[in-house]
């Protein structure tokens, strides 16, 4: 009824059985200790198999392109672009210096009010600041300096083999 191919060709149900029941008699009054083991390590393994979630590799995100600006812009409207970018960017930066302009005044005219001498706050405040700036300054020079004796030093050898 049932036509076998392939490696099922080679394959005797009857014969398994017939040695799965001379092992259950040869197991004596412990067989169904064994069974039970054996049902419950199999239950264990795919209850374990179960437990385990695992998820394919994340898809590759969808890209979108910035579509503001045209695609086929000449360099002269790019630069037209740019010089009216820069202005607008000087303009925000001046009506900024001029709001902190208008509240160190205000601090100054409060601090006035309070008693405190803020003509001599400011004065050592600035003195803080060019010193700092001037250090800065000083560490940038200290490390150029040191970069260009690296660099000759680098270079002398190589002038020296040359000759």
């Amino acid at each position: 009824m049932f036509k076998r191919s392939g490696m099922w060709r080679d394959v005797n149900p009857t014969g398994m059985i017939a040695d799965f029941r001379e092992v259950w008699k040869q197991a004596g009054r412990h067989r169904w200790r064994f069974a039970i083991i054996a049902g419950a390590c199999t239950f264990g393994v795919f209850y374990v198999m179960y437990q385990q979630e695992g998820s394919a590799p994340h898809l590759p995100p969808k890209v979108t392109y910035i579509t503001v600006l045209p695609e086929h812009r000449t360099d002269a409207e790019i630069m037209a672009s740019n010089i009216a970018n820069q202005k607008r960017k000087e303009a925000m930066a001046l009506e900024q210096a001029r709001r902190d302009a208008d509240v160190r005044n205000l601090y100054k005219e409060l601090g006035r009010w309070s008693g405190m001498d803020v003509d001599k706050i400011a004065r050592d405040a600035d003195a803080q600041n060019a010193a700092e700036q001037k250090a800065e300054l000083e560490a940038i020079r200290k490390r150029r300096a040191e970069a260009n004796a690296a660099l000759q030093a680098k270079a002398e050898p190589t002038t020296a083999a040359a000759q």
